[in-house]
């Protein structure tokens, strides 16, 4: 098949996407990928890429379409605003020209936020019939109130109104997690539209180099938690379980990552001087985790108590779970229920900074043998589950219309 990607984030950044364009590759498939210049998470243009540089690459196979953007800098509401839709704008531009020169059976618009990243692939709809296949990884406009904090209604109502429009006109919408369902058809009748398509895991985490160079990590019972590092992680509850465990100093909280929040994290370790027991590493390559993850003895997943995180299960825990570690998690909803079901670890109700606390404490003092259970169970579960192998072959299912 001919395949266009529209996804405002592609490699170098670290997306799902990557792994989709590329596997459809390997697969035989013709891939392009319409995406930005990269940008995402610091808000600063990576180094080797601009306005008039590496514009249009190919990259493992993949033809790749870089449309112009404003960088999110710090990720302000008015700079992501002017991020958001700058991309849709220019991409649009290019969608019409590609779309003009080229023949596509399909296109993917990869959504874990924003929606605006649709447009492009409306507009090729529109003028030459593609069927459009929405994954759908970030609920719109409720993450916009909720994690966003926009609480205007006319505002909320016309980003209502808009998804609706792109749900209609999507050939097929696949959601992450089960939970999306109900909140979809919320909106419309889109039941007959709606494919659980989960997460998987990247190749490079559950099958990687365990001796990736990293930095040295402190000894004792290491927590760690990996990926971004924003408000819905809510790292104010996890710093206050690490204030609770100050006096155990064998437990270590390892964070791996980057995102709006470390301005915070960093701030509260300073000023409660838990230096001996928070290590903040920043950000790695995904080539790295699989030597992180190998040297953890528990993985942290945590999200905030919110309506719709209740209906997400981050992507971060099918990653934990490839890479056969036990897992404790503060959140709700579903990917509390695949923790349950996998028996590969705790849960606690999210926001409950307490029970996280005697949680981890608890784990610290299990044996080496029952945490190494956990961990096997967590991969048998993943191998059931998210596989990326099973996944990508289903979608080529959806795709071409044999589901």
């Amino acid at each position: 098949m001919n395949i266009l990607i529209i996804t405002q984030y592609f490699y170098p950044e670290n997306f799902k996407s990557n792994d989709l364009a590329f596997e459809l590759k390997n697969r035989g498939h013709d891939v392009t990928v319409l995406t930005g210049i990269p940008n995402y998470p610091e808000g600063e243009i990576f180094e080797g890429y601009g306005f008039f540089k590496n514009r249009k690459q190919v990259v493992n196979g993949v033809k790749v379409i870089r449309s112009l953007l404003l960088p999110r800098g710090k990720g302000g509401g008015l700079r992501l605003f002017a991020n958001y839709y700058s991309f849709a704008f220019f991409a649009s531009i290019k969608a019409f020209f590609l779309g003009l020169n080229n023949s596509f059976d399909s296109i993917i618009v990869h959504e874990p936020s924003p929606i605006t990243q649709y447009y492009p692939a409306l507009l090729i709809n529109k003028l030459w019939k593609t069927p459009v296949y929405f994954w759908v990884m970030d609920l719109w406009p409720e993450s916009l109130s909720i994690a966003g904090g926009v609480k205007n209604k006319f505002v909320l109502n016309y980003y209502t109104k808009v998804i609706k429009s792109f749900y209609k006109n999507s050939e097929k919408i696949l959601i992450t997690s089960k939970g999306f369902r109900g909140a979809i058809n919320k909106k419309g009748d889109f039941n007959n539209k709606i494919v659980y398509f989960p997460n998987w895991a990247e190749d490079s985490i559950s099958e990687g180099n365990k001796d990736f160079p990293i930095p040295p990590l402190p000894d004792g019972f290491k927590v760690m938690f990996a990926g971004n590092i924003g408000e819905a992680q809510d790292l104010d509850n996890i710093m206050m379980a690490a204030l609770q465990l100050t006096e155990n100093k064998n437990i270590k909280f390892i964070l791996v990552g980057d995102g709006r929040k470390m301005p915070f994290v960093r701030d509260f370790v300073q000023n409660h001087k838990l230096d001996d027991t928070v290590s903040i590493m920043g950000r790695f390559p995904v080539e790295a985790m699989s030597s992180f993850f190998d040297k953890a003895d528990v993985m942290l997943v945590t999200l905030k108590d919110d309506p719709i995180f209740n209906l997400t299960v981050p992507a971060k825990l099918q990653a934990y779970m490839s890479a056969s570690k036990p897992v404790v998690a503060m959140l709700n909803g579903e990917g509390a229920e695949n923790i349950i079901d996998a028996d590969c670890g705790f849960t606690v109700a999210a926001g409950d900074y307490s029970s996280l606390a005697k949680t981890i404490l608890a784990a610290s003092q299990l044996s080496n043998i029952e945490l190494q259970q956990m961990g096997n169970n967590s991969r048998k579960y993943y191998e059931d589950n998210f596989k990326m192998s099973s996944c990508i072959s289903n979608l080529e299912k959806i795709i071409s219309k044999k589901s």
